[in-house]
C-alpha cells in the first residue's frame, strides 16, 4: 500500500484554478479514485519494466506525481491520467539510463490485453525502429518536434499544445502536419529512395 505522500508544499498553497483545495480533499480523492487502481497499475508496471526490484519504487514515484498534479487540479479521467503518468515515468527512466527496452514503449491501453512474448529477432527489430524514430525526431525543427512530443508522447490536445507553445491551434496543426510528413518521408526513404529532407 502507498505511504503518506509528503510533497513538501504548504497546504495553504493548494489551488484548483483559483478555488482553494485542501489536503484532505486531495487525500480523499486519492484514496477513492487512485488506490483502487493499484493492482492494475502493478500489472502494467510488471509487463513494462524488467527489473522487478524497482517496481515498488516506480509505483511510489507514480503516486507522488499523480498526487502533486492533483494538488493543482484533480484530473477528470483518473485511470487515464494514472496510466499516462506511469508511462511517462517509465519513458523518463529509460531516457535517464540510455537504454531502449521495447517493453517501455508499450502504451497503457495494453493493460487489459495479454501480450505475446516477442522473439529475440522481433525485439532487436523493434529496438532499431525506436532508435530510427528517435533519430528522426531529433532532425525535426525544434517547434515541430515540440508539437509532436506534446501530441504523441504527452497526449495533449490541440488546444493544450497551443496554450503551452503560445501559438494558435491552426499553427499547431501546421507544425504537426509538416512534422508527420517529414517523419513519414524519413521512414519511407529507405524503401523508395530520397524524399523530403528533415
Amino acid at each position: 500500500m502507498v505511504e503518506f505522500l509528503d510533497t513538501g508544499r504548504d497546504p495553504t498553497d493548494l489551488r484548483n484554478r483559483g478555488a482553494e483545495m485542501t489536503v484532505s480533499e486531495v487525500d480523499a480523492w486519492f484514496v477513492r479514485e487512485v488506490l483502487p487502481l493499484e493492482s492494475l497499475l502493478m500489472q502494467y508496471l510488471r509487463r513494462n519494466w524488467r527489473d522487478r526490484s524497482d517496481l515498488e519504487d516506480i509505483r511510489q514515484e507514480v503516486y507522488v506525481r499523480v498526487y502533486r498534479a492533483a494538488r493543482e487540479e484533480i484530473p477528470t479521467a483518473t485511470k487515464n491520467f494514472l496510466f499516462r503518468t506511469a508511462r511517462n515515468h517509465l519513458i523518463d527512466l529509460v531516457r535517464q539510463s540510455n537504454i531502449v527496452p521495447i517493453d517501455a514503449a508499450v502504451d497503457f491501453e495494453s493493460v487489459a490485453i495479454e501480450s505475446e512474448a516477442l522473439s529475440p529477432d522481433r525485439t532487436v527489430a523493434a529496438r532499431q525502429e525506436l532508435l530510427r524514430l528517435q533519430d528522426a525526431l531529433e532532425k525535426l525543427p525544434p517547434r515541430q518536434r515540440e508539437a509532436v512530443e506534446l501530441a504523441r508522447i504527452e497526449g495533449f490536445s490541440g488546444q493544450e499544445i497551443a496554450t503551452r507553445m503560445g501559438i494558435t491551434r491552426a499553427a499547431v496543426s501546421i507544425h504537426l502536419k509538416h512534422a508527420l510528413h517529414a517523419l513519414s518521408d524519413h521512414f519511407l526513404r529507405d524503401k523508395t529512395g530520397p524524399g523530403r529532407r528533415l
